[in-house]
This record gives structure tokens, sequence and C-alpha cells, in this order.
């Protein structure tokens, strides 16, 4: 029997605010149970600010998330990767079997998982090197492998694809658009609009904390909602 998901995830009116600063202002959004949602804006418009609110990482000033429902595990059904991987000091293949151990897996499944993660993501071949001798885009499959290992519902990734070479973040977006493939929810922070006309179903775009636009990604792309969704396309809004 396939496991109930906890999606879809309701925000409504999430603000963050530092001392008399506010970074994130009333917004709100629906996420879905599929496909990739594309996090989109220029920086400092709240991009990963807004995956840490979702992902529980922090709490909003004000505002409110519902999940489907919150089953006692829900930190174990979301993941998150960061723009740059936090790996553990063990071989590659460990990265993985601890994760997956400090769940509850025993040794032959957690085996028998780390090897598919491997295979899948293209690493087979460094499961025994220093997974911080890896290079970028190397480090940052390891991170989506390790995450998806856990077979989250949702998976959380900021700007994945930042300071790798073209190769290399192709890689990264090949193995994302896998991820959301196999049935977990992928929500992306990006500035790169053309991997975002790639992967994305769902269009969230961001400026100065606010929410300016929500919906399909080609409805966004084809015809932005406004000026300021019109000039971060071209190429011209900057904050």
């Amino acid at each position: 029997m396939a496991r109930e998901s906890i999606l879809p995830l309701r925000c409504e009116g999430l603000s963050f605010r530092v001392g008399d600063l506010t970074l994130l202002q009333e917004v709100s959004f629906t996420l879905g149970q599929t496909g990739v949602t594309a996090v989109l804006g220029p920086n400092g418009a709240g991009k990963t600010l807004l995956l840490k609110l979702c992902h529980g990482l922090l709490a909003p000033s004000a505002g409110h998330l519902q999940w489907r429902y919150r089953p006692a595990d829900l930190r174990m059904r979301q993941a998150m990767v960061f723009q740059k991987p936090i790996l553990l000091r063990r071989s590659v293949a460990a990265n993985i079997e601890y994760v997956l151990r400090v769940r509850g897996m025993s040794r032959a499944e957690s085996d028998a998982r780390t090897h598919e993660m491997l295979r899948l993501t293209g690493l087979a071949e460094f499961a025994a090197r220093p997974a911080r001798a890896l290079s970028g885009g190397e480090q940052q499959r390891l991170a989506l492998a390790r995450a998806w290992a856990t077979a989250p519902d949702v998976l959380f990734l900021d700007e994945p694809g930042a300071n790798l070479d073209p190769a290399a973040a192709r890689a990264v977006e090949e193995l994302i658009c896998t991820i959301a493939a196999s049935g977990t929810k992928v929500v992306l922070a990006t500035h790169d609009l053309a991997q975002a006309r790639r992967t994305a179903q769902d269009v969230l775009f961001l400026h100065r904390g606010r929410l300016r636009a929500a919906g399909a990604a080609t409805d966004f792309f084809a015809s932005p909602p406004d000026e300021t969704a019109a000039a971060f396309l071209r190429g011209e809004l900057y904050w």
C-alpha cells in the first residue's frame, strides 16, 4: 500500500521579521503533491528564507503552514539540500548509509538502498572515496542521493546548480527531474531561468520579500503577470 503523502502544504500569510526589518511579507500559496515548483526571484528576494520556513528550520513571525496531515515523523518525511552540500567526513557510501541507519533501517536494507542510490546518481565508482574529495558537482549529486535515499514526500533544493560548470549543472538538473519523476515533490529555489524553464511545472516568483506570482510555469514565462516579473525575465531586475 502506498504511503499517504503529507502534501499538499498550504502556506497562509507567512511573514518573517528580524527586528524592524521585514524579510518576507504575507506570502500565501499551496504546494501540490507532485512535480517541480521553481521559486524564482533576484538575489535577496527571500527564496532561501521561504524554503527554510517551509522545511521548519525557521518559524514564521506571522502566518502559518498547514500540511495535509502531520504524522509523528513529519520532519523525516521531507529533506533539504543546500547550495553548498554539508557532507560527513566519511566515504561517499557511508554518507548515505549513516542517514539510513539513523532512521532505523537494517544493515542489509541500508546497504542495498545505498548501492541503488549510487547507481542511479552515477556515483557507484566513487563509493569508497572520501566524500569531501569529490568535485563540486559530484558532491551536489551525493547530497541529492542522500536526501532521495530517505524517500521524502518533498525535497527542498536551494540553488543546487550554482557555481557548477555547465556539464555538472546539467547532470544535477537531470537528477532533479529523475527524483521528481519518482514521486517526490521538488521545490527548487533558483535564479537560473533556463533551468526553471526546463524543469518546473509551477512557479513562485518573489521580489523584495513579497510573492508577486504563483501559477503554471508555462503561463509565467509566456505571459509574465506584471512589469516586475517581465523585468526579471528580461534580466533587468536586480533587487
